[in-house]
């Protein structure tokens, strides 16, 4: 590969945006970041966050993305300063899972059937299994260090449209999340609004994760001293407003899973848009004069998928 002196530009300063930039890189490129939103402001900032199986289309690009980034996490959780860290916990259901499990669970090694007395009240089937947990506000300053450690540089500058972006550089990675509605003029892409509560650990040092397709669960995910709490998914819904009904509700459920939550000191209470999308979008186009690299579409599995995500983003960007 023969990087060119002219920088890659990346738009967005996501998890996609910034592990985008941190492979491209450090395999050599000159790398500019410009985005509306410092990384601890991004919807990434807001996830729980950990690796797990992502049921999105293109099925089998997916399963490369997803099992390429578990092989990344479980690497960086040896590194203390990652905020990765390999974790053991539940995924449960209110109804049968079944025997069936997505290909990629099988990268977790441990997994297994829950025996009934590891569910909670209301819950009838589950596994355990030990993932990457990923505790977003260490892990994007992990993300920035490696960035700007390999020349990355990184601007807090929003890119207004599309042709000012194939002004300024030849080849662009539009990794702008659920602004890619308007940034791309994508009607496919729609906002998932979600909604969580930081509380101080009371404790727990396993994760649990409700298995549903329901708009409200239960999730809550332990970071040292902090435990990150949900959760909601809300179709169409833009705004950002913190709504106390909607954490008094994860609180709530939270608490019928491990009573210990209930008193918990909150400490921060966190909404993020994840980018819905039919499919996940990672292709070329060509505008302009200059080649757009699309990354965006993740829904809520924008963390599982970054680092394959990434990775075939660099390849389309070598050519």
């Amino acid at each position: 590969m023969t990087a060119s002196a002219e920088p890659v530009l990346v738009i967005g300063a996501g998890v996609q945006g910034l592990t985008c930039g941190v492979v491209l890189a450090e395999a050599g490129w000159p790398v500019r970041i410009r985005t509306a939103d410092r990384p601890r402001e991004t919807t990434s900032a807001a996830a729980g966050a950990m690796w797990g199986p992502a049921q999105l289309r293109p099925a089998e690009r997916v399963l490369y993305w997803v099992t390429r980034s578990h092989a990344e996490f479980t690497a960086l959780a040896r590194d203390e300063g990652s905020g990765v860290r390999l974790t053991t916990g539940r995924m449960a259901a209110r109804f049968e899972l079944g025997d069936a499990v997505p290909t990629e669970a099988r990268l977790i090694p441990d997994l297994r059937r829950c025996t009934p007395d590891e569910l909670p009240e209301g819950f009838v089937s589950g596994y355990r299994g030990t993932v990457p947990l990923i505790d977003m506000p260490r892990y994007l300053d992990h993300l920035v260090g490696r960035f700007q450690d390999a020349g990355g540089e990184l601007q807090l500058s929003p890119v207004q449209t599309l042709a000012d972006a194939a002004a300024e550089a030849s080849t662009v990675v539009n990794c702008t999340g659920v602004g890619a509605r308007e940034l791309v003029g994508d009607p496919g892409v729609h906002p998932v609004r979600g909604q969580g509560v930081v509380v101080r650990n009371p404790g727990i040092d396993e994760y649990f994760v409700e298995l549903t397709d329901s708009g409200d669960f239960a999730t809550f995910m332990p970071h040292g001293d902090r435990v990150v709490l949900g959760g909601v998914a809300e179709v169409e819904e833009w705004k950002l407003d913190v709504r106390p009904e909607v954490s008094a509700g994860i609180r709530r459920r939270c608490a019928a899973v491990d009573p210990r939550l209930a008193d918990a000191e909150v400490l921060d209470e966190l909404v993020g848009l994840r980018p819905g999308r039919e499919s996940v979008r990672v292709d070329v186009e060509q505008y302009e004069g200059a080649r757009i690299i699309h990354d965006y579409g993740h829904g809520g599995c924008g963390v599982s998928l970054s680092w394959g995500c990434a990775f075939e983003v660099a390849d389309l960007v070598a050519g």
